[in-house]
């Protein structure tokens, strides 16, 4: 682990969020997402792994810090394989928030709880085919069954965006239909239970955590959520630093960042930069 400077970031409230940071890491919670954040994008989500160094920076700032959390759209148990989080390496007090929320893993028990699945997701998964082959979805278009949500990717297809477009009202009628919502990301639409997000599941676990500063590191639209629930809490006196891990496919979540990096090998040198700074 070589050294690596400190990012200044861009506003005042960014600038008190990390200056707590390095005052009492014994109380920041570092919430980070997965996919595109501590693993690169890549075609085939199947195929995504953390960034080699994701796990030996996380363990090397977690034990300084009152908790690390990756917050996911995905399964729990997923992100915990595709991360390595299981392995000796990781922190104790590292936690998994899967399913935006619904299910959480910790490093220290090695379990995942979670509640029943909604019934709105079994109709979903009846319907899904019906309704994509009735919109004349593109070849290519992708669906990911993640047990308590559904997602339809078409990343894979001739015209990405096109087919994205194509499906974005029907795959809100059906979600409608069942008492469920549509999360869009990157070139996927996630079909879901509403009332949980990444906004909801991190402003609970620093409530839970009593965390006195947080710092939030994501990359995708979902992640908008996670940025606004640190901007709530600084009202409320936590401070925050809101990182985005630097994509030219979301635009949105660089303009509110504090700090822009270059992906998920610029969000692993933060982590090993903030573990130097805390370490001295």
């Amino acid at each position: 682990m070589g050294s690596h400077p400190l990012p200044v970031p861009v506003t005042a409230a960014g600038r008190e969020g990390l200056a707590a940071l390095l005052d009492r890491p014994d109380r920041a919670v570092v919430g980070v997402d997965f996919d595109g954040t501590l693993a690169d994008i890549v075609p085939d989500p199947d195929q995504a792994r953390a960034h080699p160094g994701a796990v030996p920076a996380l363990s090397a700032l977690g034990p300084r810090l009152r908790s690390l959390a990756v917050i996911t759209g995905r399964p729990a148990e997923v992100a915990v394989r595709y991360g390595g989080f299981a392995d000796s390496g990781a922190p104790a007090n590292l936690v998994v928030l899967g399913l935006y929320g619904a299910e959480r893993w910790d490093a220290s028990s090695r379990t995942v709880r979670a509640p029943e699945p909604h019934p709105g997701i079994a109709a979903v998964r009846s319907e899904l085919p019906g309704v994509l082959e009735a919109n004349g979805a593109w070849q290519g278009t992708w669906t990911e069954d993640k047990g308590r949500a559904v997602a339809v990717h078409t990343r894979r297809t001739e015209d990405p965006q096109a087919a994205f477009d194509q499906l974005r009202a029907p795959l809100h009628a059906l979600a409608e239909r069942h008492g469920l919502i549509v999360e869009p990301g990157r070139l996927v639409l996630e079909l879901r239970p509403p009332g949980m997000d990444k906004g909801v599941a991190l402003l609970e676990y620093v409530r839970e955590t009593s965390a006195g500063a947080v710092l939030y590191a994501g990359d995708d639209l979902g992640d908008l959520a996670a940025f606004a629930a640190v901007e709530r809490l600084r009202k409320e006196g936590v401070p925050g630093l809101l990182v985005c891990s630097g994509s030219t496919e979301v635009t949105e979540l660089a303009e509110r960042a504090d700090v822009v990096v270059d992906g998920p090998a610029g969000v692993v040198a933060l982590l090993e930069a903030l573990a130097e700074a805390v370490a001295r």
